[in-house]
């Protein structure tokens, strides 16, 4: 009995001492040890952070608990456009003047891995048209990347141009292209041209079983297999292919679950998105596949390609409306071989409100005034945004496909891109923005 109370009492002072040392353990506040330039934007979902912009200190407890599930707002309301307002530039830097916006920024590490998803926002300011849009990271700042390149700090390697003249497509070693987190497409005018008041005969564009037009489109997108690049220090940009001094707005959010899964290495290996001035539209495939050679210092397993293609070239019998077939060779297996195509246009319309409309006849068996039915000769309006495309709609994001190939052993590997694109004549604008990367383990 007496050993008993003994241990009770020994409990007892062994959990006092514990609280008081607890107590005085401070958490770690993860923001003040960075600039602002590097976590400004970052929002802890768990409560114990109430600003929206995330300048107040995100705290977690040391030494045992991860990081728990939060968000980090990248942009908000900014500008993209050629040339017109500039919005925050103390944060956020703008290239090919406001085409590109990029900023840096730093989140925890989570050591277990989590789940990773991407949400954007698109408004238009005044543009009317549709447009390739494209959310990237940075993965590697310590090697040449598009920033040092548009910076004028370096040039693309010789051996990342392709077909005498189009740089910065391929996977140098020394220089490492963009990883695309979300390629996109913007909607004819959605936001701006969505007021029926300030532009009364946009009503006559909208179907009757339209109520109104969206004021903005947003996208999300799961990109949890990206998790080591969007952790730690990374640079984060848009790029939307914008001529106009009104452009768009967009905002820009990541979220971390916090619920582990297994890390995953990430490999870069091609990008023909034009995010640097100077480089040009890449319509090459109209003469030449797209060919990478690289190197695996080790073995790597678990091994997966993302693949993302669309085709472009608004005029009648343009890639951007024509099917042509995609075949993806590595080590030269074909392993993908898809006509990206999309038919469900029609859907994305409420998100179009400036696209161009026509009338097409069309026949209905539909109820007359008495409710029986017969048949009638109708018009219909048909958009341009209703069109079937290359992979893409106005207004929506495209997928990758997720290829698997495997084990890949030490040693040379060859990835080949072929795709039978249209070659130009005059004003004509054919062409294809393909990206390409690996996940593995080791």
């Amino acid at each position: 009995m007496k050993n008993r109370v003994l241990l009770v009492i020994f409990i007892l002072i062994f959990g006092i001492l514990c609280t008081s040392v607890m107590a005085q353990k401070p958490s770690v506040d993860y923001v003040s040890q960075n600039t602002s330039e590097d976590l400004y934007g970052v929002r802890f979902i768990e409560g114990q952070h109430n600003s929206s912009m995330g300048t107040a200190p995100i705290k977690y407890n040391l030494p045992f608990q991860e990081p728990k599930e939060f968000s980090v707002e990248v942009f908000k309301n900014q500008p993209v456009n050629f040339g017109g307002v500039t919005g925050d530039t103390t944060t956020i830097k703008r290239l090919q003047n406001g085409r590109v916006i990029y900023r840096k920024i730093k989140v925890p590490i989570y050591k277990k891995g989590t789940d990773v998803s991407v949400k954007v926002k698109l408004r238009s300011n005044g543009d009317k048209w549709d447009k390739s849009g494209s959310c990237f990271v940075i993965t590697n700042p310590e090697l040449i990347d598009i920033i040092d390149v548009s910076l004028s700090k370096e040039k693309f390697p010789e051996n990342s141009i392709v077909n005498k003249g189009f740089g910065g497509i391929l996977n140098t070693g020394n220089y490492v292209p963009a990883v695309e987190l979300m390629r996109f497409m913007s909607p004819f005018g959605v936001g701006h041209y969505s007021d029926e008041i300030k532009y009364p005969n946009i009503e006559y564009n909208r179907p009757v079983y339209i109520p109104n037009w969206e004021e903005e489109v947003v996208w999300e997108k799961d990109i949890s297999e990206l998790e080591s690049v969007v952790t730690g220090d990374f640079y984060i940009g848009i790029w939307i292919d914008t001529w106009t001094p009104e452009g768009y707005s967009v905002d820009v959010s990541l979220k971390y679950s916090g619920r582990p899964r297994p890390k995953l290495k990430v490999m870069p290996l091609l990008n023909t998105v034009y995010y640097v001035e100077g480089q040009k539209i890449p319509d090459f495939f109209a003469t030449t596949a797209l060919d990478l050679d690289f190197t695996t210092i080790r073995e790597l397993r678990n091994v997966k390609l993302y693949y993302t293609t669309t085709g472009h070239g608004g005029h009648s019998g343009g890639d951007e409306f024509i099917k042509l077939k995609n075949e993806v060779f590595f080590d030269s297996k074909l392993v993908l071989s898809k006509i990206p195509w999309r038919d469900d246009c029609a859907s994305f319309r409420r998100f179009n409100p400036s696209s161009g409309v026509w009338t097409k006849k069309d026949s209905a068996y539909a109820y007359n005034e008495n409710f029986e039915r017969e048949f009638k000769e109708i018009e219909e309006r048909l958009a341009s945004s209703d069109l079937s495309r290359s992979n893409w709609c106005p207004g929506s994001f495209v997928l990758p496909f997720v290829i698997p190939l495997g084990e890949l052993k030490e040693g040379l590997h060859k990835l080949q891109v072929k795709i039978p694109g249209t070659a130009n004549k005059k004003d004509q604008f054919n062409h294809w923005l393909v990206s390409a990367y690996i996940t593995y383990t080791e």
